[in-house]
């Protein structure tokens, strides 16, 4: 058997961590959360960048192809084709967008828990933090900065909506284009848009809802405020 002198401690012995090794390991986990946060929030704007600037290089183009073909037969070939590929990189970028908030709020769970670890160590410093230490939907909000409540404006100034609002209008151009190939008249390719529009709108607008309750479930609060 091994002598149990030479055997190296077993990392449940915690006789020989002190507060100095204990903040250190939060510390480390906390720049960790923060840089993943940094990442997510650089690639929340890169994608809605790119989407963007391809949204705009397809406008551009058809209104090329619209003044060269007068709104032909050439025109809806065109646009039949290249806005089901704008669709599809917009649909990617909203799920994704709406994935990486979902990340950022795990993100701020996260670091206001370790927050919470850094205040039982030092409570005295309770009044030099802004941010909150506690898990709570309440507390997620105060991290995300003075005054933030979820609200209608908060909600529709958000990049996922906007990038849905324009996903909707581009599935709305190309239903009533679709509508209007197979010989629909005004009325009814107009209001084929319309309606493709606001089915694009509720069938990916609970997204977040369900987000929302997805993470109150599987992450509820260990630290109430």
């Amino acid at each position: 058997m091994p002598d149990p002198t030479t055997m190296p401690p077993l990392l449940s012995d915690r006789a020989g961590v002190n507060d100095a090794v204990r903040v250190q390991i939060l510390a480390t986990e906390h720049w960790s959360l923060l840089a993943t946060r940094s990442m997510t929030w650089n690639e929340m704007f890169s994608r809605a960048g790119m989407f963007l600037t391809v949204l705009s290089a397809a406008v551009v183009a058809l209104a090329l192809v619209a003044q060269a073909t007068d709104f032909g037969d050439n025109f809806r070939i065109f646009a039949l084709l290249l806005l089901p590929v704008v669709l599809l990189l917009g649909l990617g970028t909203q799920i994704r967008l709406g994935d990486a908030r979902g990340e950022d709020v795990w993100l701020v769970i996260g670091m206001n828990r370790l927050r919470h670890a850094y205040l039982e160590l030092a409570p005295e410093l309770e009044p030099y933090f802004v941010t909150a230490h506690h898990d709570d939907p309440a507390g997620i909000m105060q991290t995300y900065g003075p005054d933030a409540r979820v609200t209608p404006s908060r909600i529709l100034a958000g990049t996922p909506v906007l990038v849905g609002v324009i996903n909707a209008v581009v599935a709305g151009v190309l239903a009533g284009l679709v509508a209007e190939a197979f010989g629909a008249t005004t009325a009814v390719f107009v209001s084929a848009g319309v309606v493709a529009g606001l089915a694009y709108v509720a069938a990916l607008g609970a997204t977040p809802v369900r987000q929302i309750a997805r993470i109150r479930r599987e992450w509820p609060p260990r630290f109430p405020g």
